[in-house]
């Protein structure tokens, strides 16, 4: 008997039990074949949509009737129950006007995107596979349900859908398949950017990201041109050994699949193209790539309704990719305060990526990246104070000692930089007589080029 969660079973039996064919379909079953455990499991039956809500009753609500998909609650998940159909035209390359239910499994499956997709099974393990999924599965192959131009016309958006199950799956595209993922690419232009950038962040996390950017860069112009100048882009530089493309196809081979850590490998050197000069010795030199990366990056990420958060971490990395960070107590400490600990710790894995892409007899910078991360675990174990939150006074202790306004932060961050230097120690009285001295010192001059008083209680 085939492994079938319990309450994904118990929609199965309650279907049959009304006289209706119901199977597990798709993903689902491509990842039982795969030996991982499903992240969904969709159903598809004989049974129309006011049929399933008949089933079900009040456990019922209808999601997406007009394509025959009912929602089911089974009080575990929610299990998506899909009437078998055939799809009428597409007019907006993502979804039909029109679709025709029918009585029949194979039809349904006949309108699936890829082979791997269009397997189903029933409760007592008997499989349906009328377009060969099975054998593409075991040969590592991505194949199209029928005609590879037809498919994407459909849906321009299986274009990135195929690129990202290359990615993750580590298959190969057919022939016919590769093809036409190359010759249709510009219909991405007619997809949503949320939808292109959902499907792109899956793509990254895969393991064989970097190789299917190396294959099918075309794609992902379409949405992002700004990758092109980088592609064969000779650094002629005695550090890199690729052009700028490769280097950062390289380097992301090598980070852990992070988002964040994977949008920034993909952008960090985006900006080099137009940074580009050569002296006179025939140098290639990048000065100022950085920024030009981060401002680069920050549309590119815009364009796709990136959240921000994701955005922002990925733009300070891109910034700060190849600023160098003093092996010194002071220096981590004053990078861990611009960036905080996770986003440090992740430009420590962007740096050494970086350095791993460069040419071999350079790649010695990864012993001081780990001295580097070593002296943050120190300072971090030992209590170190790198943020206002850890300094032991707060803004109420210098409102009560006169500061008001702007002075206030102007003073804790004057305070936290001498405790980060080592000229105070982290003690409440020590930082307050600080301040009181620091205040009398303005009280007839200025404080931070504001006229006298202006920061403080009168």
């Amino acid at each position: 008997m085939a492994w079938i969660p319990e309450d994904v079973r118990s929609v199965l039996e309650r279907l049959e039990m009304a006289g209706y064919e119901a199977w597990c379909v798709g993903g689902c079953i491509r990842d039982l074949r795969l030996g991982k455990s499903p992240e969904d499991w969709d159903v598809t039956t004989s049974a129309r949509p006011e049929e399933i809500s008949a089933s079900f009753g009040e456990l019922a609500r209808p999601t997406g009737a007009r394509h025959g998909t009912v929602t089911v609650r089974t009080g575990v998940r929610d299990v998506e129950v899909t009437t078998f159909r055939t799809d009428g035209v597409y007019l907006d390359y993502r979804r039909p006007e029109h679709v025709f239910f029918t009585r029949s499994l194979e039809e349904d499956l006949g309108r699936r995107d890829f082979t791997i997709n269009a397997m189903a099974m029933d409760l007592r393990g008997q499989l349906r596979d009328p377009f060969g999924g099975v054998e593409d599965l075991a040969a590592g192959v991505l194949r199209c349900v029928g005609r590879p131009d037809q498919r994407f016309q459909e849906d321009a958006l299986r274009l990135l859908r195929g690129l990202r199950f290359l990615s993750r799956l580590g298959l190969t595209a057919a022939p016919d398949t590769d093809a036409a993922i190359h010759e249709h690419r510009t219909l991405l232009e007619a997809i949503a950017p949320e939808r292109i950038q959902a499907e792109l962040r899956r793509l990254l996390c895969g393991d064989d990201a970097a190789q299917v950017l190396r294959t099918y860069p075309d794609v992902v112009a379409v949405f992002w041109p700004e990758i092109s100048p980088m592609i064969g882009f000779d650094q002629h530089n005695r550090h890199h050994c690729f052009d700028v493309w490769e280097h950062t196809l390289h380097a992301l081979e090598v980070v852990a699949p992070d988002p964040v850590l994977r949008y920034a490998m993909v952008l960090h050197d985006i900006g080099k193209p137009a940074c580009f000069t050569m002296d006179p010795w025939g140098n290639g030199h990048f000065r100022g790539h950085p920024a030009v990366s981060k401002a680069l990056a920050d549309d590119m990420l815009r364009r796709l309704r990136l959240d921000n958060a994701t955005r922002e971490s990925v733009l300070r990395l891109v910034e700060w990719h190849d600023r160098d960070i003093p092996r010194t107590e002071r220096g981590v400490l004053r990078a861990l305060r611009a960036l905080g600990e996770q986003d440090l710790r992740r430009l420590f894995a962007v740096k050494r990526a970086d350095n791993l892409a460069q040419a071999p007899e350079y790649r010695g910078v990864q012993a001081e990246i780990q001295k580097a991360e070593e002296i943050l675990d120190q300072a971090l174990a030992g209590g170190a104070c790198w943020s206002l939150r850890q300094l032991a006074v707060r803004g109420g202790d210098l409102v009560s000692m006169g500061y008001q306004g702007r002075a206030i932060g102007q003073m804790l961050e004057t305070l936290l930089d001498a405790v980060e230097d080592g000229t105070l120690p982290n003690e409440k009285e020590a930082l307050l007589e600080y301040a009181r001295h620091a205040e009398g010192a303005n009280e007839t001059g200025d404080r931070d080029g504001e006229p006298s008083g202006s920061g403080r209680i009168q």
